[in-house]
């Protein structure tokens, strides 16, 4: 095998050899043992030189590669003089236009990994949608449900903690979380409690610092008001 394992594909590319030896292959790989049998597939500086030599472009746009690689490449054109006409260095999302008048950078556009739902090229998930999916997946989710009378803004029972994906842990901690629930109630004043999204937010932060504190964990907390 006359090529290097790329990084994250061992046990893919061990597994395949294992299949070989199975099948009574002899395989030359470097495993340390034998003298490296590596080609690169990229070409040297000489040879890109030697390229540049024989086609002399009247624009050159590195291609391919890590950003200071193409640099390097950039660099590189731009020291044979007389060969290379403008040399232009674009990453990806550049818009390059060419026209009569030549070529020039013309602005950006998006790109990068467009995830998509449910099997559908029209369902593109946004990127706060896949951190939420991922929070989710890592710490699960904790609902503090509040029951408020709607006439007298009074809470009628005592808090009810819902979770899914996320181990409370030692006993205690939920009689805990709802006591969290119920101080930072008493000890709003009438406004904030008449304004459901500020109540929100307050039972959201003190809970998450006593989440943590106790778990060292951050679920998603998302409080639920009724009115009833």
């Amino acid at each position: 095998l006359s090529s290097r394992i790329i990084p994250g594909n061992e046990k893919t590319i061990y597994r395949m050899i294992d299949h070989l030896f199975r099948r009574e292959a002899h395989v030359i790989y470097e495993d340390g043992s034998s003298p490296p049998v590596h080609v690169s597939g990229h070409a040297s500086q000489e040879e890109l030189k030697l390229i540049i030599n024989l086609v002399k472009p009247k624009y050159f746009i590195p291609i391919h590669g890590e950003y200071r690689q193409l640099k390097l490449h950039a660099e590189l054109a731009q020291s044979m003089h007389g060969s290379v006409g403008n040399v232009m260095l674009i990453e990806s999302g550049d818009v390059l236009e060419f026209d009569e008048l030549g070529a020039r950078k013309a602005g950006r556009v998006n790109v990068g990994r467009v995830c998509i739902d449910s099997g559908s090229s029209t369902d593109v998930v946004e990127d706060l949608v896949i951190k939420d999916r991922r929070h989710l997946s890592e710490d699960g989710i904790v609902l503090p449900i509040i029951a408020i009378n709607k006439l007298s803004g009074r809470v009628e029972t005592s808090p009810e903690i819902v979770t899914r994906g996320f181990s409370p842990g030692e006993d205690g901690f939920m009689d805990g979380a709802r006591q969290i629930v119920m101080q930072t109630l008493e000890q709003s004043s009438e406004e904030e409690k008449a304004d459901y999204g500020v109540i929100k937010e307050k039972i959201r932060g003190d809970l998450k610092r006593y989440i943590s504190k106790q778990t060292q964990k951050r679920p998603l907390i998302m409080p639920v008001i009724l009115e009833i």
